[in-house]
Order: structure tokens, then sequence, then C-alpha cells
């Protein structure tokens, strides 16, 4: 079992950074890949951005491409998503998810466990 802790949402002003974490505790989760999702008020999960194990490979929605990074420490069991220029429409509740799959899934069912999910608001 891998229990997973998204912290670091909050209010911010349009342009501003915010950056998540997801801890991880239970089992290593040193070998999972692990993915960044979002769900707006009124709309589908979304996939945000997503890291293999190693953190050699990443992998970001168009939405965020370019204003986004993942990272990982893996010495920490935790990995970051560093959120720059955020735009009122990044607005949702963010979770990461783990899973033992050597690729990035951008799919929900992708991931065998989930963080409780932290509230990010941009305001205009």
């Amino acid at each position: 079992q891998v229990h997973l802790v998204a912290s670091g949402g909050g209010l911010v002003q349009a342009g501003d950074s915010l950056r998540l974490s997801c801890a991880a505790s239970g089992r290593t989760f040193r070998t999972d890949s692990v993915g960044w999702f979002r769900q707006g008020p009124g709309k589908e999960r979304e996939s945000v951005a997503g890291i293999t194990w190693s953190g050699a490979n990443t992998l970001f929605g168009d939405s965020v491409k370019g204003r986004f990074t993942i990272s990982r420490d893996n010495t920490k069991n935790t990995v970051y998503l560093q959120m720059n220029s955020l735009k009122p429409e990044d607005t949702a509740v963010y979770y990461c998810a783990a899973g033992s799959s050597p690729f990035i899934a951008t799919m929900a069912r992708g991931y065998d466990y989930w963080g409780q999910g932290t509230q990010v608001t941009v305001s205009s």
C-alpha cells in the first residue's frame, strides 16, 4: 500500500506561482510513475503532468506545457509540481496518483493509489 498526501495548494493571483508536493508513505514508491491530475468546477478530471520513477521522462497536458514542471526526490519519497504563470482556468482540486507502470499514464485508471487532493484557486 502507498499512502499519498498532496499539499501546497492555496489562493493566488493570476501570474503567481505555486509548488505542490505529493508525499508518499507506506511501501516505497521509488519505482512508481506518478501523475498529477486536476478537476475544476463542473469539469472532468484531466491529466496535468506525469513523471517516471527515475525522473528521466515527463509528460504534460497541453494546457500547462511551458508553465508547469514536475520533479521528484526519491530520497524523500516526494514528487513536486511547480506551477508558474498561473491562470484563473488553472483553478481546480489537484490530485497526485502513483502506479507501478513504468510508463506515464494519462488516464486515471492507469494509477493504483491517489492522494486526497489540494485546492488551487487562481484569482484574476
